[in-house]
């Protein structure tokens, strides 16, 4: 993969990754940054990455094991993360339905919320989720049923703000 392919692949993928990060981390800046980091990784890795079957999926899981690897060691520090050293940015705002969406995926236990995600926002049949997240396809199935049930719960309580609608496309 040359530079230019590398520069189209990173344009053409990046608001998509950093969306479906964040829907699975549940924090925007953090999905953001864990998504960068990802490829920048991909660029030092582009010549395995040009023979994958899929580079975008190689990208979320690398930035979604970034997200996991920061929490633990957050977790571990127990201290807030250091944003003094970075400008402060502002994001354009996000639509409300997305917000209310992330805010109830994060009820979820991580297991049926990354299935939801990587299933429905990244249009992956069952049998990719399955081998994306090391889990077999009937447990990813259940994840699936169990998470839209508990989705559609929690979604449904949001009904005076208008999103009832949209809570069959996930």
């Amino acid at each position: 993969m040359n530079e230019q392919e590398f520069d189209d692949f990173y344009t053409a993928s990046f608001a998509r990754i950093t969306g479906q990060v964040y829907a699975m981390i549940g924090n925007r800046d953090e999905a953001q940054e864990c998504v960068q980091e990802a490829f920048v990784k991909a660029w030092a890795h582009r010549r395995k990455l040009e023979k994958a079957d899929h580079p975008e999926a190689w990208v979320r899981v690398t930035a979604h094991r970034l997200a996991i690897s920061r929490w633990r060691r957050t977790k571990l520090a127990k201290r807030a993360q250091d944003r003094a050293v970075s400008a402060l940015t502002v994001a354009p705002p996000v639509d409300e339905k997305y917000v209310a969406l992330v805010a109830a995926l994060k009820k979820l236990p991580e297991p049926q919320r990354r299935a939801l995600v990587l299933h429905h926002m990244c249009d992956l049949p069952v049998a990719a989720v399955a081998h994306e997240v090391g889990a077999p396809e009937g447990t990813v199935k259940a994840r699936l049923s169990r998470g839209r049930d508990a989705l559609a719960a929690l979604l449904s309580d949001n009904e005076p703000n208008g999103f009832q609608e949209g809570a069959s496309h996930v």
